[in-house]
């Protein structure tokens, strides 16, 4: 057991235990929210013995709870508004608590629908929030003297620690995925920071594009590698 468990950590990047409650988390989101199933009868499916552990599963995986899930935000007020960045347009989300979802748009998608599905029961407006603007001011700023802005996040305890991580990367500075993972105390992580990385709902604000691969190459980037490639020099620029 004890060499499995080595074996499979450094495969996956988490313990077998943690994989099952990945899988685990999964089956039970879907039955949550396309069979709208209830904690108990949902907590049984799973092979959980109650809905107590089914609680204290969502709480460790997803960072909120079954019901919280199973509302999909349906008390949260989210403002949004499309915005012009260097990079395209932009789609830019909030919350009374901070930024929740920030993404560049190309020609012929619908950002919208992203969002809406991050938070199907929310009620969401198109408008001005003052966070908006102090946040898109990370493109015509001066960096240092920007003020601190706040983030309104859902995620995994891993998908967190990963977008903490990221938030350490200098401006005009790279690092790799393993890199990134070493530096998380969990080398053999490469893949499941990577996953994270791709699940990243605040684009550039979370510097995701600043993780590049081991050989040099960009790699892949939810906003698209020309994108990627273009800010990376566009912050080296900047910082020379």
């Amino acid at each position: 057991p004890h060499h499995f468990q080595r074996m499979f950590t450094k495969w996956a990047g988490v313990s077998p235990k943690k994989f099952l409650q990945y899988i685990s988390a999964g089956h039970a989101k879907e039955l949550l929210k396309t069979h709208r199933q209830s904690l108990e009868v949902t907590a049984q499916r799973v092979g959980l013995s109650g809905s107590g552990r089914l609680h204290d599963l969502f709480l460790n995986i997803e960072g909120m709870t079954p019901a919280e899930y199973k509302n999909g935000g349906a008390l949260l007020r989210i403002v949004y508004q499309i915005q012009e960045t260097p990079f395209g347009p932009a789609l830019i989300a909030s919350t009374t608590k901070g930024i929740c979802h920030l993404s560049f748009i190309d020609d012929g998608q619908r950002p919208l629908e992203v969002l809406t599905a991050c938070f199907p029961q929310a009620r969401i407006s198109q408008g001005f929030d003052p966070m908006h603007q102090k946040a898109l001011a990370i493109f015509s700023g001066d960096w240092e003297d920007l003020d601190a802005v706040k983030l309104h996040l859902k995620g995994t305890e891993f998908q967190l620690k990963v977008w903490e991580s990221l938030l350490k990367i200098p401006q005009g500075a790279l690092t790799t995925y393993g890199d990134l993972a070493a530096g998380m105390g969990n080398p053999g992580a490469s893949r499941a920071v990577g996953s994270a990385l791709g699940e990243n709902p605040v684009a550039y604000l979370i510097p995701c594009h600043r993780v590049i691969r081991s050989g040099g190459e960009f790699g892949q980037y939810r906003w698209g590698p020309d994108r990627k490639t273009a800010i990376i020099g566009w912050e080296a620029g900047k910082v020379a």
